[in-house]
């Protein structure tokens, strides 16, 4: 019988409960990155796979579903980057790229930023004050890290946050 996903709806309180998550999860300065079974090369040693073992689970990476409601400057394509470029940096990520498309006449704002890690995207309805962003993180990048600076920069008056362990090896 295939194992259901592992998704978790934070309650009510979602930033509360998301906060609550990353203080579950901190930063041990080791790394939690899986050993393949397959070997590099001449020297032997094992290639690292950037599966992450956490309380007892082994998966791809973390994805967070994030739905920012009452957001302010969705429509300011230059907040948006700057945004996004800290989010990667306090989550520990790896910037590859940026691509944001500034949509006309609403303001609405798309795109992603690639990352080493996998991304974080941004869609974004101004005249709503509403945006849908996700973030997936492989190896050591801690995606929880992104949700304060989104809650800093947007300010939101609700915020909803779903986690998907992407990739979960196990019965």
């Amino acid at each position: 019988m295939a194992k259901s996903a592992a998704l978790i709806r934070t309650g009510t309180d979602r930033a509360a409960q998301c906060r609550t998550a990353l203080a579950d999860h901190p930063a041990t300065g080791q790394s939690n990155i899986t050993q393949g079974p397959w070997t590099a090369g001449e020297g032997g040693e094992a290639q690292k796979d950037h599966f992450i073992s956490r309380n007892g689970r082994l998966f791809a990476g973390t994805h967070l579903i994030i739905d920012l409601w009452g957001a302010s400057r969705l429509d300011d394509l230059d907040h948006v980057r700057e945004t996004l470029v800290e989010a990667v940096r306090v989550a520990g990520a790896t910037l590859l790229h940026i691509h944001l498309h500034h949509f006309t006449p609403n303001g609405g704002i798309s795109g992603v930023a690639v990352l080493a890690e996998s991304h974080i995207s941004i869609h974004s309805w101004p005249e709503r004050g509403y945006a849908a962003l996700d973030v997936f993180m492989c190896g050591d990048a801690e995606p929880m890290k992104t949700i304060p600076v989104l809650e800093r920069a947007f300010t939101p008056t609700g915020i909803t946050c779903d986690e998907l362990l992407r990739g979960e090896i196990g019965e």
